[in-house]
């Protein structure tokens, strides 16, 4: 499990936080998703963060050219290839709730290569992007490019990872604990 050795000790918040901002940032994240995520309950000590987190999601969700299997595909990788327990576990359920095919899912979940020849090369891609720190092979972009992708697309993926780093790295920081509505997807490096 990849987490820091230490825990942060700051506290989870919630919308009742006696702390505007804070308070502010969380009804925003609960009229968004319904909900308040133990992740983003952790993140909400630094407001900015959250909204950092939340506004760039929310691009990556609306303004992508790609479908929802392959935005899945792409946040599941790099959670996994960061070792993210907390974000693998979620994904794999919003992956489910968006029928993701199981197969697929669990594929990358397992780090074996996906069923579905263009959506592998995605998740080939996205992992070595994340392995190199952003520094593709010119190979590695050429097979991306051959398998159907964009120049775009490649940019969809550093703004997947960045909002990934956030969270990924929030989670290792926290220990965060999966919420009960991912729990049947728990997932250990």
């Amino acid at each position: 499990m990849a987490q820091a050795e230490r825990p942060l000790s700051l506290p989870a918040r919630t919308v009742d936080d006696p702390d505007p901002a804070v308070a502010g940032v969380l009804a925003d994240a609960k009229a968004r998703n319904g909900m308040i995520p133990n992740m983003y309950a952790r993140m909400a000590n630094l407001p900015g963060l959250l909204q950092a987190y939340m506004d760039g999601y929310q691009v990556f969700r609306s303004d992508s050219a790609l479908s929802p299997a392959e935005q899945e595909a792409i946040l599941l990788t790099i959670s996994r290839t960061n070792g993210c327990t907390y974000c693998v576990a979620a994904h794999s359920a919003v992956a489910d709730m968006t029928k993701v095919p199981a197969e697929i899912t669990d594929a990358i979940r397992d780090g074996r290569p996906v069923p579905d020849e263009r959506l592998n090369a995605l998740v080939t891609f996205t992992a070595a992007f994340v392995e190199s720190r952003g520094l593709p092979t010119a190979a590695q972009v050429d097979a991306f490019l051959a398998a159907g992708y964009s120049e775009q697309d490649i940019l969809r993926v550093l703004l997947a990872v960045s909002i990934k780093t956030i969270s990924n790295y929030s989670n290792h920081l926290f220990h965060t604990p999966v919420d009960r509505g991912f729990a049947h997807r728990t997932w250990q490096d």
